[in-house]
């Protein structure tokens, strides 16, 4: 054998040796999976041994919550989506995960939401999030929010204003567009001590319209956190470049709005009651205070989390409402027993408004993903299956409001059903999250979806939906983002 022929040999029984390595290694992550899996017990589609990339492409589809309830339809309360990813929907799984002083710690998925820009919303630090919420939460609570309400109201009358004009012209009025426009004037108003103007305007400026694209880098990096150190600087089309460029202009925008403030503050001798007013002048709580840096991204998510989300869900109760004569009428009535100059209390009191809010928050939630959280260390027996800790358990709402042993029929709108609400209706709403992590923003969302509804049926008894310009029901179905909208971003009722 010459020395070429003895190089082959070589060669070809190297490829072998390499080709059974592959194979034996290949043999041996199926074997794992096969014999030794942790989550083998539990149910789901064969293909979530290996992957998650299915609800991954579905959660980009806008449709990702509609296969996992798919899935706990076949499989029941606890479903695999991936190799270490649980869906459950037992409730008493779903007190254990979100209850208060939960070990169940956020996961990446929440770098992702606002991807280097900690905020009290996605941090996975526990004293981070303790210390931002005893600053915080003192403006954003019930009696906090009281000294706001005159300037939430004026926001709200304009609107209606706003909506009456359009009606005069287009025999018509886009409520999901004026909704937008007002809970996003809101929250600019009480965070900056300045409105966005897009109710005066009638439309969204380029620093709205960047907020309003804000869904984009949630939806990308919380799908895809591990690529966003690539993807994050990568060109995308309909952004206005890439992921970074857009959030830089959104915290230069927020930065110089809050610098501003800041400005103003010190020139007045009285106090503007704003939800940021004692933090920006320096006041210590506790012995603590924040950052400029630290209250610029607190602003950034007050304003992305604060809009959409409660107009959103204006959107979809108004529009129900419309859609059922009968339960317009009943609301209606109950409007009229107001005073004339009623307040935010007033509304507080009202029993078929806040039912007719609930259901729309338990029917259409605008956050109707999952919320995913690790398993502790320990591991953790979920609804009879043992889940080893690093795993990963994820609660979502489309799911769980929809649970129909709790809620009867649950795809129908129907407020009557919370006139006396079960124990098992109460532990399935997570329309604001749940436990130490619940919405800061929950009480301030009330306060406009009261009004809001309040001064729409009020000034408008005779809505109904409009069929102009080919509106219809196919408008209304809910694109299952991050944040849920109607899909075709638009909702088009005749006042008169």
């Amino acid at each position: 054998m010459n020395t070429l022929d003895s190089y082959n040999v070589r060669d070809i029984g190297s490829l072998q040796m390499a080709g059974i390595a592959l194979t034996a290694a290949v043999l041996a992550v199926v074997i794992r999976h096969l014999l030794f899996d942790p989550l083998a017990k539990v149910p789901g589609p064969w293909y979530t041994k290996w992957t998650n990339a299915v609800l991954k492409i579905r959660s980009i589809k806008g449709d990702g919550p509609i296969y996992v309830d798919q899935l706990h339809e076949k499989y029941g309360p606890v479903v695999r989506l991936g190799p270490s990813e649980v869906d459950v929907t037992d409730v008493a799984a779903i007190k254990k995960i979100h209850r208060v002083k939960s070990d169940f710690g956020k996961t990446d998925f929440y770098q992702g939401l606002g991807y280097r820009r900690e905020n009290i919303i996605g941090t996975q630090d526990t004293d981070f999030h303790r210390r931002q919420r005893k600053l915080l939460s003192q403006p954003m609570s019930e009696n906090g929010l009281k000294a706001m309400e005159p300037e939430i109201e004026e926001k709200v009358r304009l609107a209606i204003e706003k909506m009456g004009e359009e009606m005069k012209t287009r025999k018509a009025v886009d409520i999901y567009k004026w909704w937008m426009f007002m809970t996003t004037d809101i929250i600019g108003q009480l965070t900056f001590g300045e409105s966005f103007h897009a109710l005066e305007n009638g439309k969204a400026d380029s620093y709205i319209e960047d907020l309003g694209k804000a869904g984009i880098v949630s939806s990308i990096g919380s799908q895809f956190i591990s690529l966003m150190p690539i993807i994050y600087h990568l060109p995308l089309p309909g952004i206005g470049g890439s992921l970074r460029m857009l959030a830089d202009r959104i915290q230069i925008g927020a930065r110089a709005k809050f610098q501003q403030l800041r400005h103003e503050m010190e020139s007045k001798d009285e106090e503007t009651p704003l939800l940021f007013s004692k933090l920006a002048q320096g006041v210590i709580v506790d012995g603590e205070t924040m950052t400029e840096t630290e209250l610029v991204n607190a602003a950034e998510a007050y304003i992305i989390a604060g809009s959409d989300t409660t107009s959103n869900t204006l959107t979809f109760v108004t529009w129900a409402l419309c859609k059922q004569p009968k339960l317009k009428d009943q609301l209606i009535k109950e409007l009229e027993t107001l005073p004339v100059n009623f307040t935010g209390e007033d509304l507080k009191s009202l029993p078929f408004l806040n039912r007719c809010i609930t259901e729309g928050l338990r029917r259409f939630p605008v956050v109707p993903g999952g919320l995913p959280r690790y398993v502790p260390k320990e591991g953790a027996d979920i609804a009879g299956y043992w889940l080893p800790g690093g795993s990963t358990i994820i609660t979502q709402n489309w799911s769980l409001h929809r649970n129909p042993e709790a809620f009867p029929n649950p795809d129908q709108y129907d407020p009557s059903r919370w006139e006396n609400p079960t124990k098992a209706m109460k532990d399935s709403m997570l329309a604001f999250g749940g436990g130490s992590r619940i919405c800061i923003g929950m009480h301030l969302a009330y306060i406009e979806l009261r009004m809001g509804l309040a001064y729409f049926f009020r000034t408008f008894p005779k809505s109904r939906v409009s069929s102009l310009e080919g509106m219809g029901d196919n408008d209304m179905k809910e694109a299952l983002y991050f944040i849920s909208s109607p899909q075709n971003h638009r909702c088009i009722i005749e006042t008169a």
